[in-house]
């Protein structure tokens, strides 16, 4: 196949080149142009309208801004860049007759900022918060709107080929949790430096679950929806296994061949001391305290059973020693 990948040069653009090259002919579509391994060429947005443009057979859209914010007066460039290059792409992707399949990377903080009950997942009611998770519902539902429009009038926002008013053509919205692998500088690295320093973790009497999801099963179900006749909807992503942040510096010691400092405070004192941090100004503040606390745990039931495997190939903590021992190096 010919694959154009946008945002190529990115941490997950470039895990999914070592992974498709091989068998497939990767073009790129970025705001830089440097020649890279296993990349055929890279063009530039304006590219897009030349006529010696070559032809398409799959897109992998994943350029867009992606770091989680509640700075609203950055609300302009992530809709610009979320809604805006989404909107340009899928234009391009649905006037292509040849280009058969769509790949959207959309995010887990589309569908929601905080998770309620045991798990997130694809018949939720999108509630984002914040320009991240609002710029990517909007892009969504631009796609969702062109390619399946009826799947906009009911409740949740499921469609599937039925639903589509474009034939032999598929589209998938995907919607991972927090990414890592060797090589992603993401909040794991920062995590992993806390611990590195020996300095205890104070919020142990937190026993929050997390999903995440590791590079190597993200790029098993992208060349699954790729090769696979799998119908179009929206599909959330993410490791078989949850783990509470306890266990992950538990893992990050084990690889460090440390012991794990873990200080189970009282939680009522903790939430004080990140009240007062919020008064303050201090990196401890209320909104950081509930990211570093609460359940986020997501659903892949519904992507394992349209690629029909019953589970990744990678468990998360092997995913995530990976990723962890590549700090070291």
């Amino acid at each position: 196949m010919n694959i154009l990948i946008t945002g190529v040069h990115g941490f997950v653009g470039s895990n999914l080149v070592k992974a498709l090259s091989l068998e497939n002919v990767i073009y790129g579509l970025d705001i830089v142009t440097p020649e890279k391994e296993g990349v055929v060429k890279t063009f530039l947005w304006d590219d897009l309208d030349s006529t010696d443009f070559p032809q398409i057979d799959a897109i992998i859209h994943l350029a867009g801004k992606a770091h989680d914010t509640r700075n609203k007066s950055a609300a302009d460039v992530y809709f610009k860049v979320n809604k805006g290059l989404t909107q340009r792409i899928f234009d391009w992707y649905l006037t292509h007759e040849s280009t058969k399949k769509f790949i959207f990377f959309s995010t887990v903080k589309s569908a929601s900022d905080r998770v309620e009950g045991e798990c997130l997942t694809e018949e939720c009611v999108p509630t984002p918060v914040g320009p991240y998770g609002e710029s990517k519902i909007k892009a969504e539902n631009y796609i969702i709107g062109h390619f399946a429009p009826k799947a906009l009038k009911r409740p949740y926002h499921n469609f599937d080929d039925s639903d589509s008013v474009i034939k032999d053509k598929q589209v998938y919205i995907m919607r991972p949790c927090m990414i890592h692998g060797p090589g992603n500088k993401g909040n794991l690295n920062l995590l992993y430096g806390v611990v590195n320093k020996g300095i205890p973790w104070p919020l142990g009497a937190f026993e929050n679950c997390r999903s995440f999801t590791s590079i190597g099963n993200l790029c098993m179900v992208i060349e699954g929806l790729l090769t696979k006749n799998v119908p179009s909807g929206i599909y959330h992503m993410g490791d078989d296994e949850a783990l509470s942040t306890n266990e992950l510096i538990q893992v990050i010691c084990e690889t460090l061949g440390k012991k794990a400092h873990i200080w189970r405070i009282p939680k009522k004192i903790m939430n004080g001391v990140a009240k007062v941090g919020g008064w303050l100004h201090l990196p401890l503040n209320p909104l950081r305290m509930q990211k570093l606390t609460e359940n986020y745990v997501v659903s892949n039931s519904k992507i394992k059973s349209a690629l029909g495997i019953k589970q990744m190939p990678i468990r998360a903590r092997d995913g995530l020693t990976d990723t962890i021992r590549s700090f070291k190096q």
